[in-house]
């Protein structure tokens, strides 16, 4: 899960804890050029504190003023974007439109279970009973956004992304100081002292030793991004040897289409069978027509949210008609 949404649910059991009143508001459904993806969370307290975002702040503002006037005491199906002009009091880009279901937390125990799960690198699912407000938390291999339909809300919570960058340079500077903005901790491996010496961004783990056992100690996973930008054979293709038998979402190598083809039949004498040398992308990133060490950070970063978009796979929801005692529809005016 991304940075935003995990502070959301810290947030919200930070303000459990201190006997505060608190509801949480997540993206069910969007249609047309919604403004946040599917699961996004919004969190707010009965006396105004608030967390997240669930589109660019109009549609924050008026649930923070329905709020003020009545905290809810039940879960609720909201929607926004239903006319040409609430798309314009809300700032909606044109067609999109959003449903929320806000959800009165009251239990900080409850939650406890999801943060720990998220920090121990586990996959896990809550899934939330639309009528009678119970949750429960559980295992999960899916993941997915989320699936919703009238009986239940069902959202899955993984770590966050990790980039772990072999080889220190140009390239991976740039790289370093822009993977953080779309939500990848980001972590460096060179066994060169001069080239660590010489390291100019902060905010980076450090990970000590020879490249493959770097890797090998990384414990990749389907959130585990890996680059090899060192240049140096040497160097990358021992990285690449442990983590192409991965799971790793992404193992790429910088090169040109004349240095890839020469590595990947290096690959093959180093014990990787041609389904896990082919795995590898290379040349990385997108083509941008990119030159310089900051436009070639710019293409990797595109192809890495590129894919990971992709992979996000949502459970297409059916159309909703809900109307009872405890949960209700509401179309914001």
């Amino acid at each position: 899960m991304n940075a935003v949404d995990y502070q959301v649910l810290k947030s919200a059991v930070s303000w459990l804890q201190q006997g505060k009143r608190v509801a949480m508001v997540t993206v069910v459904r969007n249609w047309g050029s919604a403004p946040r993806p599917l699961g996004s969370l919004f969190a707010i307290t009965d006396d105004g504190d608030f967390t997240g975002s669930v589109s660019g702040g109009c549609i924050e503002d008026d649930l923070m003023q329905r709020f003020a006037a009545a905290f809810p005491e039940r879960i609720e199906l909201v929607r926004y974007g239903i006319s040409a002009e609430q798309m314009q009091r809300f700032g909606l880009p044109c067609g999109g439109t959003l449903e929320l279901v806000i959800e009165p937390l009251s239990d900080a125990a409850a939650l406890t279970p999801l943060l720990d799960a998220v920090a121990g690198r586990k996959l896990v699912q809550r899934r939330l009973d639309m009528r009678s407000g119970k949750a429960s938390i559980e295992a999960s291999d899916a993941d997915f956004a989320l699936h919703f339909d009238e009986q239940e809300l069902l959202q899955v919570f993984g770590p966050r992304w990790r980039l772990l960058i072999i080889g220190c340079g140009q390239v991976s500077e740039y790289l370093a100081q822009m993977a953080p903005a779309l939500d990848f901790s980001v972590y460096l491996n060179d066994p060169r002292e001069e080239q660590r010496r010489n390291w100019q961004v902060d905010d980076v783990v450090w990970l000590d030793g020879m490249p493959d056992d770097a890797v090998l100690a990384f414990k990749p996973d389907r959130r585990t991004v890996i680059v090899t930008l060192s240049h140096d054979p040497k160097i990358d293709d021992m990285a690449l040897m442990e983590a192409l038998k991965t799971d790793a979402f992404y193992v790429g190598a910088i090169g040109s289409m004349a240095s890839t083809e020469a590595r990947k039949e290096r690959l093959l004498t180093l014990d990787l069978s041609p389904q896990q040398v082919s795995d590898l992308h290379a040349p990385i990133g997108l083509s941008i027509l990119s030159r310089s060490p900051a436009e070639i950070a710019v293409s990797v970063l595109a192809e890495l949210v590129m894919l990971r978009n992709r992979g996000r796979v949502t459970v297409s929801p059916s159309s909703c008609a809900v109307n009872t005692d405890d949960l209700r529809m509401v179309e914001r005016p």
